[in-house]
């Protein structure tokens, strides 16, 4: 069995809607787990406070660098270039996380291959490079997560080459069916075979941090308190128990 081959619940994707991307990557460090967070992505349009999590399996096309006798303008007549085969072929609800290699020069997608994700009910985008028409695609309700704004297009620097393969983004290894979650922090990256279980542990430390973050506010030092020592964690199993 391969880790695709994992299913993972809704209910462990909607578990993962509602906790934060610090709290995973708690989660995910003490599993040994350190590169899990992409670097340089924030999402294009800040998420309204208390909104759920950008959350799906990776769909994941891979970039290399261009070459110009390859990578000219008349290739995107070819309705299966790997570009527009991969937004026609990323499922509904998966999460496209395209490989640039960090490239800030040139953009990763535009707005009418944006839309056209947003059409086919693709949950987002994610990308360590730029996107062009950043304001029409702000507009379009498509999550993106990507490193800013870029008008040059891709076929200046990239070469489409595959989908649905390893890639790195963001510096991060990122595999088909990886389970994303995006927030107003950014992108993390959960191994699928650990979802469910790094799911149920992300919700019940949110749940004592909630606890822990009461008492600091009533003015209890760290000592004791934050990491809590036995006295704390007797009471908050007995607050556990009287939450609804």
């Amino acid at each position: 069995m391969t880790a695709t081959d994992i299913t993972v619940s809704e209910a462990t994707l909607e578990q993962l809607r509602h906790v934060s991307t610090a709290t995973l990557t708690t989660q995910l460090f003490k599993r040994g787990l350190r590169n899990v967070f992409l670097q340089g992505v924030a999402p294009l349009v800040k998420p309204a406070p208390g909104a759920p999590n950008v959350v799906g399996p990776a769909f994941t096309p891979r970039n290399i660098p261009a070459r110009e006798d390859l990578d000219h303008v008349g290739v995107f007549q070819d309705p299966d270039h790997p570009q527009r085969k991969a937004v026609e072929t990323a499922p509904p609800g998966s999460v496209l996380v395209q490989d640039c290699r960090g490239e800030r020069a040139v953009a990763s997608v535009g707005s009418i291959l944006a839309l056209r994700l947003a059409k086919r009910g693709v949950a987002g985008m994610v990308s360590d490079g730029p996107v062009r028409d950043s304001g029409t695609i702000a507009e379009l309700g498509l999550p993106i997560w990507c490193a800013g704004a870029s008008a040059p297009l891709n076929l200046a620097k990239h070469h489409a080459v595959d989908m649905n393969v390893p890639i790195a983004c963001g510096g991060v290894p990122v595999y088909p069916g990886d389970i994303v979650v995006a927030d107003v922090d950014g992108v993390v990256i959960v191994p699928r075979e650990m979802a469910a279980d790094v799911a149920r542990d992300a919700a019940e430390q949110e749940q004592l941090e909630v606890f822990i973050t009461q008492r600091i506010a009533e003015g209890r030092p760290l000592r004791g308190t934050y990491p809590p020592n036995e006295e704390t964690l007797a009471a908050y199993a007995q607050w556990r128990a009287q939450q609804p």
